[in-house]
């Protein structure tokens, strides 16, 4: 297959192998230069098999092919097509999917496909027919492609000259700034063969430039989203760009270490947008390709954030059963009631705290405080029950957040603590939890409490003074859970609730995919 070119007056003094780089986009340089070595190129009529050839204006060069580098074969699978006219046509890539064939993936590209949808792509030479810019296999979105030679050469010259917009979207591990720019040169990594790297252009590095604008971080700053811009097209570009920032693209296997890796299914990265001027008519084409359900999801689960849950609520009115009752659904639980009284049991924190400051006034036999005493005491003296709420909410506080941070860590997407006095202690647990009152008729607690704990009315009212009142606690909770006393009802009660909790993260998830849906429509 003979193919001639003239070099124009700007190609003057340009390698041989490069000028036919540009003016036969659809085979590698590499490629090309192999051909030209083994004597398949001629310029001005003399054979010329140096690849490194230079150049002159007016000269013409011949390249003739074997007939068999373009013998690609049609093959059935689906292909988005956004336009076709007759000379160019814009398709979305598929993640997964090699762009054109090669030596590791001869078969099962995208081009293949898109020769069984258009069979004209054959007459084109080598085994990338009408492919004038690529994107990585795990990369999806918008490409361009040429369905003859003379679009494909114009299509080429407009990219060298940075005619044609390129927009990418990558979520990206961290909180890069607002917006930036990357132009360090790249180039094949030094060991690695199958990586690029940030290369000085003294050891072959070529100039890059990158630039983005941040569209949205998680609440954590844990990953952005980055809307991307190239005025260049090395390979890897945004990807070595991007982790030589210290910001790998998420699910990025060969930039991104196995934590950022492991946090999306595929490489983060889409190719969304694409404008350009027609190479034949002039008219002004613009193309959008929203991004991917699967880099979407891989940006709200970086925004999701285990649930705590904080059940308050008067003396009396059913916090600790409604916490054995979510136990029994498999939350992870903690009774700050339990734990203080560990405090005050023999050897205790509390214990040994108030030993050291009163002596043995309080202690029982067996070294733990006497908790009858001690309430007579702090209703007496407020200055000591000042203190003793000091110590013993820190140490609860302490205990709260490392039965927390354990729970989560160990896996749970919820977990429950019954903090009787949270909302009085002035606590601001972070994440921040669901705070949900447990409220019942006054008689139905204080029968309660004289049944379980032997506390008379005055007791119950003074405990209950400590507090905020009822109506202010619950005004200030997220979710309210009515105990009449019935063990049924609460049961019940407390299925209603995790629905509940469950329906707010999906609506908050809901939001989340609406905000970022609409950050990326323009």
């Amino acid at each position: 297959m003979r193919r001639e070119y003239d070099v124009a007056q700007d190609g003057g003094g340009t390698r041989l192998d490069r000028f036919l780089a540009r003016a036969c986009p659809q085979m590698s340089r590499s490629a090309l230069a192999r051909e030209v070595a083994a004597g398949r190129c001629q310029v001005d009529g003399i054979p010329v098999p140096r690849p490194d050839a230079r150049l002159r204006a007016g000269q013409r060069v011949v390249l003739d092919l074997p007939e068999t580098q373009g013998d690609l074969q049609p093959e059935d699978g689906p292909v988005e097509i956004l336009h076709e006219d007759g000379r160019l046509l814009v398709c979305v890539k598929p993640p997964g999917l090699t762009v054109h064939p090669c030596p590791s993936c001869p078969s099962g590209t995208l081009i293949q496909r898109l020769l069984a949808h258009c069979p004209r792509l054959g007459d084109m030479p080598g085994q990338r027919p009408g492919i004038v810019h690529r994107l990585d296999k795990d990369t999806s979105g918008l490409l361009l492609v040429a369905l003859d030679q003379e679009c494909a050469l114009r299509l080429v010259r407009a990219f060298a000259k940075r005619q044609i917009r390129k927009e990418y979207l990558a979520l990206v591990d961290g909180r890069p700034p607002e917006e930036g720019s990357c132009d360090a040169p790249v180039g094949r990594h030094p060991t690695a063969k199958v990586r690029m790297a940030v290369v000085p252009v003294s050891h072959g590095g070529r100039s890059a430039d990158t630039k983005w604008r941040r569209l949205w971080t998680s609440p954590d700053g844990g990953a952005s989203l980055l809307r991307i811009s190239i005025a260049t097209g090395r390979t890897h570009q945004i990807r070595v760009h991007m982790s030589h920032l210290g910001h790998p693209i998420l699910g990025d296997p060969l930039y991104a270490p196995g934590s950022v890796r492991d946090r999306a299914r595929r490489l983060a990265l889409h190719a969304w947008r694409l404008e350009f001027d027609h190479p034949f008519t002039g008219e002004r084409l613009a193309f959008r390709s929203p991004m991917p359900d699967d880099i979407l999801e891989a940006a709200l689960e970086a925004c999701e954030t285990p649930t705590p849950i904080v059940i308050v609520g008067g003396p009396g009115s059913g916090k600790s059963t409604l916490l054995a009752l979510l136990a029994e659904r498999g939350l992870p639980a903690f009774s700050a009631d339990e734990c203080v009284t560990g405090l005050y049991g023999p050897g205790g924190e509390a214990a040994t705290w108030l030993r050291d400051r009163l002596g043995e006034g309080l202690m029982g036999p067996d070294g733990s405080v006497d908790r009858r005493a001690l309430f007579a005491a702090m209703n007496g003296d407020p200055l000591l029950r000042r203190d003793v709420e000091t110590v013993v909410h820190g140490l609860v506080r302490d205990a709260v957040e490392r039965f927390f941070r354990e729970a989560f860590t160990g896996g749970a997407s919820m977990a429950v603590a019954e903090i009787p006095l949270y909302l009085e202690s002035g606590w601001r647990l972070a994440p921040e939890p669901v705070v949900v009152c447990v409220r019942c008729p006054g008689d139905v607690a204080e029968r309660r409490l004289a049944e379980s704990r032997g506390w008379d009315a005055e007791r119950t009212a003074t405990i209950a003074g400590w507090q905020w009142p009822a109506q202010r606690k619950e005004a200030a909770c997220d979710i309210l859970v009515d105990n009449d006393g019935d063990a049924g009802r609460l049961a019940l009660e407390a299925d209603r609730l995790l629905d509940r909790i469950r329906g707010m993260a999906e609506s908050r998830r809901d939001a989340l995919r609406a905000e970022i849906g609409a950050l990326c429509r323009d």
